[in-house]
């Protein structure tokens, strides 16, 4: 199993806590392979361009729709060199704030930002991050204008919110929801569509101030193209049975992501109103390919 990041990471949390149970189920050996660099496409290509014969899975994530829109040569294409299996985990990020900002709600930073255009700052984890991409999306829908500041990770990032150098960032849930228990950064609403089961009382961005919002980073499995349809079954078939399984949803459920297992079909067309969804984005936002 390629995983495009480094040991540690989002990614590879998602494999390794999936990757015994798999193992198990299919009677053999399942590997993580960590490839990163280069924003996920260096294992991206290692997965398009190996044998389609079903012994190299790919654990994809919300890069592959994103990359294509930022930059102009990708060594492979989401929607034509990989065949879905199955989206695996769906986590939201969380909108947050220094306490130092004077706001407490979403619709109150909406006209905090709007009566001071391109003075505030919002950290990220990188330019074409999740959360880069996620504070795009809401400062397109808002009409605003903020100044990026990106940061190599989401540590870096984190360490200037909480020193107050930046205002605004929308933060995974590993790294977000410590800083909010603890007070020292306040919580404005849940990226996703529904709330998070692991801090129901945070309410969601669209459900307070900002109405269709919704963005969140994804993980899923994915084979090389041409990887022959009852391997996919088969392979979808186990991950829909570890992905049901209620020890599986608990580990995801208490860092904030929910257990997905979607048919491949449904995958694919999931990844392809993404790529639109991102490429608007970018347009929106003028963030010129690289």
């Amino acid at each position: 199993m390629v995983v495009p990041s480094s040991a540690g990471g989002g990614t590879d949390i998602v494999a390794r806590i999936i990757t015994p149970k798999l193992s198990e189920r299919l009677g053999q050996q399942v590997v993580v392979d960590n490839r990163p660099g280069a924003g996920t496409m260096i294992g991206g290509e290692v997965a398009a361009k190996s044998p389609p014969d079903g012994y190299t899975l790919f654990m994809g994530l919300s890069t592959l729709a994103i990359n294509p829109a930022i930059y102009k040569k990708v060594p492979y294409d989401a929607l034509r060199d990989f065949a879905p299996i199955t989206q695996t985990v769906s986590a939201p990020n969380i909108l947050v704030v220094h306490p130092s900002l004077p706001v407490k709600t979403v619709k109150e930073l909406i006209a905090f930002a709007r009566a001071r255009p391109g003075q505030l700052n919002f950290a990220s984890a990188g330019v074409g991050t999740n959360p880069h991409f996620s504070m795009e999306l809401f400062l397109s829908m808002a009409k605003l204008k903020m100044v990026h500041i990106p940061y190599k990770g989401s540590a870096p990032a984190i360490i200037d919110l909480l020193a107050g150098h930046v205002g605004v960032m929308t933060a995974t849930m590993l790294t977000g929801i410590p800083h909010v228990r603890s007070g020292r950064l306040r919580a404005l609403g849940i990226t996703g569509a529904q709330r998070s089961a692991a801090v129901p009382e945070i309410p969601t961005v669209a459900e307070t101030g900002l109405p269709g919002y919704e963005a969140v980073q994804w993980y899923g499995l994915l084979a090389p193209a041409q990887t022959p349809r009852d391997i996919i079954a088969k392979l979808h078939g186990e991950m829909a049975g570890i992905l049901r399984l209620p020890e599986i949803r608990q580990k995801f459920a208490g860092d904030g992501a929910d257990a997905v297992g979607s048919t491949p079909e449904e995958f694919g067309r999931f990844i392809r109103s993404e790529t639109e969804k991102w490429a608007k984005v970018v347009r929106d936002a003028g963030i010129k390919p690289e």
